[in-house]
């Protein structure tokens, strides 16, 4: 059975990676995480607000240490509270790249094209396979037009493909107007990967000290179906590499996505929950669902279940909508 699969031109050798998050932060657990049978790893984001601040000592264009903005930036973490300086991040990603045989991809998150951008070069310096641009942002300002943050974003791939010759993956939010006008855009402007989707991490609220608080909860299987169905709208249609990310917790959700149509499956929650050894468990689920279907290559089995071959795909999509509600009966 074949399980190898491609990704922005990097050869893994199964789907199942390692996504950005604390997996990637000392070498022990990456170096366990390959041998599990991880098939690549993104570290750990390098955030705009640290680089800006070890650079320029700005938070936001705002002193941190100022009365007059002190109060805007007392909900970000504290410089010794993040995992990696910004000098120590490359030499780390260096590290991790002599420790391991898989390919080791850099993160870099943030909301502008400022100077942070500048740090793509850095990491390529450091020897990573490929560049992740994890673009996280709630846009809470009433005059921000939808059109000029997809602008923005655009500009900001466009710089960084500028400046680095490794590939880079784009981590999108599912919430735009019309996602798949931004892919095709993304794609254009020279993303090598698209990372479906970003997860929307939103407050709880404290009603004894009326307070929003942090809760970052593990995603489950429950968050899988929106991923699927942007897999499955543009496979086929755009020229970057497709990245599901969120909503894998298990073998099957690994087929179901494969299916969809994504190159490449980012897991985190499930390894964050049993460990690294869960690689193999992944794994050997799909290789086996594969044997018992008679699929040889996961080549067979991509996009499948996808809107290539729909003659309306938006009318496809609207007949499902209604299918889902009339499908729904009261238990008894």
């Amino acid at each position: 059975m074949d399980l190898s699969t491609t990704m922005m031109g990097l050869r893994l050798a199964h789907p199942f990676m390692a996504g950005a998050s604390p997996l990637g932060r000392d070498l022990d657990t990456i170096k366990r995480l390959e041998d599990a049978g991880c098939a690549a790893i993104v570290l750990p984001s390098l955030f705009e607000e640290q680089i800006t601040f070890a650079n320029q000592g700005h938070i936001r264009h705002m002193d941190p240490y100022d009365v007059r903005s002190a109060a805007r930036l007392s909900g970000f973490p504290a410089a010794e509270n993040y995992a990696l300086t910004p000098e120590d991040y490359a030499e780390h990603l260096a590290r991790a790249k002599r420790a391991v045989a898989i390919p080791v991809i850099g993160s870099l998150n943030g909301t502008s094209a400022e100077s942070w951008l500048t740090y793509g070069s850095l990491i390529e310096q450091a020897g990573a396979d490929g560049l992740e641009l994890n673009m996280y942002q709630v846009v809470t300002g009433l005059d921000a037009s939808g059109l000029a943050v997809e602008h923005d974003l655009g500009v900001i791939v466009s710089e960084m493909k500028r400046l680095v010759r490794i590939p880079i993956a784009v981590k999108l939010t599912p919430f735009f107007t019309a996602a798949g006008n931004v892919a095709r855009r993304l794609t254009a402007a020279g993303a090598d990967a698209l990372v479906l989707f970003n997860r929307f991490y939103q407050p709880d609220i404290d009603i004894e000290a009326m307070r929003a608080t942090p809760d970052a909860q593990l995603s489950t299987s429950a968050e899988l179906p929106l991923r699927l169905r942007w897999l499955g709208i543009l496979f086929g249609r755009v020229t970057a590499s497709l990245v599901a990310t969120g909503g894998v917790a298990t073998a099957e959700d690994g087929v179901k996505t494969l299916l969809a149509g994504a190159d490449a499956i980012q897991v985190v929650s499930a390894i964050l929950r049993h460990g690294p050894d869960y690689f193999g468990v992944l794994r050997h689920g799909l290789d086996a669902w594969m044997e018992r279907h008679g699929i040889k290559s996961i080549g067979e089995m991509r996009g499948r279940v996808s809107l290539r071959t729909a003659a309306d795909p938006a009318a496809l999509e609207r007949a499902h909508y209604l299918q889902t509600l009339h499908s729904w009966k009261a238990s008894a």
